[in-house]
């Protein structure tokens, strides 16, 4: 099994800044209507999910009809790779492991495009190079996992009518985008709303796009995520794929509940951009070198061990060294609370003094 983040099990008492959840946590309401609805637990979930995609299309903007819920943004992953059975796939590393994964499970094969350090593992136009008509399905994460790089809205265009020229399925993870806000400097092209490959559904019924209540409400442990694809007839072959019942009646109403907290989203990124910049600001220098930042975590180069020599003060980080395309001295950091932070930054401070 592939090792994730967020093994606060193995290490019950570490501050935790492997796993990219909200620093602000669950949001109260939506933590309570979960409670609320244990006491539905007795029956069988809604099928189909209809008031959760209602809630979702009234969020996202998204028709309804566009929508698919899944236990978890996986689980649509595998979903998606079971319903549509492609040959040959394209997945540019590092990235996601899940996408190789599920297509594993398809007997699918797959085609590796390496992002590279020297171009900050951007993404660039002679990338694009091995979207040919032999390749059935194309994976992109936006921002990208482990490296924290935003595809700026010009790029993800030419993605798009690559894919459709080649005949290709663009599936879009966009999981971590809501973390995103609009920096300092920043160019209109590169900030979140122009970043989502949404307003083109109906434009490219190539395109699926994933996303999950998990890191951006906080509430990894309930599963929830959703999906979008503007081609129907690739939705109810999705669905036939996914197990019924797969979204639990206490993560429904979790859900709804979190569609409607648009103001705990904009306090998120205001959080996150803040506790970012502090980071930013404070990790020594001599042993920290940043690559990417756009989402809720920092990904940078460092020493080997590094990971291992924090463990000795009560802190996780994520070593990607198992990440495909990395080699040992890469790693990720959540952004979390100030006082975590300052944790943080003091036990970094403390090593590179060794």
């Amino acid at each position: 099994m592939h090792k994730h983040g967020g093994d606060i099990y193995q290490y019950p008492n570490f501050i935790d800044f492997s796993a990219n959840i909200n620093l602000l946590g669950v949001p109260p309401n939506v933590l309570n209507q979960a409670k609320s609805a244990m006491d539905g637990i007795l029956h069988y979930p809604q099928p189909g999910c209809e008031r959760l995609r209602k809630a979702i299309s009234e969020m996202e903007q998204v028709d309804m009809e566009q929508i698919i819920c899944g236990n978890g943004a996986a689980e649509l992953i595998f979903s998606l790779a079971l319903a549509e059975k492609p040959k040959k796939a394209l997945l540019f590393a590092p990235t996601f492991h899940e996408y190789e994964q599920a297509l594993k499970t398809v007997g699918c094969e797959i085609c590796w495009e390496y992002l590279e350090p020297g171009q900050g593992f951007r993404l660039l136009e002679h990338n694009l190079r091995k979207i040919t008509p032999e390749v059935d399905m194309v994976f992109l994460c936006n921002p990208n996992n482990p490296t924290g790089i935003l595809t700026e809205a010009g790029m993800l265009k030419r993605l798009l009518e690559r894919c459709r020229q080649a005949g290709a399925l663009l599936a879009v993870d966009e999981c971590f985008l809501d973390f995103v806000s609009q920096e300092q400097g920043q160019q209109p092209q590169t900030i979140p709303a122009s970043c989502s490959v949404k307003k083109y559904l109906k434009e490219y019924p190539n395109l699926f796009i994933i996303k999950a209540f998990t890191k951006t409400f906080g509430m990894p442990g309930l599963r929830l995520g959703y999906g979008f694809c503007g081609d129907e007839a690739r939705l109810d072959r999705i669905r036939e794929a996914t197990q019924p019942w797969n979204v639990s009646v206490p993560a429904q109403e979790a859900g709804i509940a979190a569609a409607r907290e648009e103001d705990f989203l904009r306090r998120t990124r205001q959080a996150v951009s803040e506790e970012k910049a502090y980071l930013r600001n404070r990790l020594p220098d001599d042993l920290i070198q940043i690559y990417g930042h756009a989402a809720n975590f920092i990904f940078f180069r460092s020493k080997a061990g590094l990971a291992q020599d924090l463990k000795q003060y009560g802190i996780l980080i994520r070593d990607c060294s198992n990440f495909r395309g990395l080699e040992e001295g890469w790693y990720r950091i959540a952004v979390r609370t100030r006082r975590e932070n300052e944790l943080l930054v003091k036990a970094l401070k403390k090593i590179e003094k060794k």
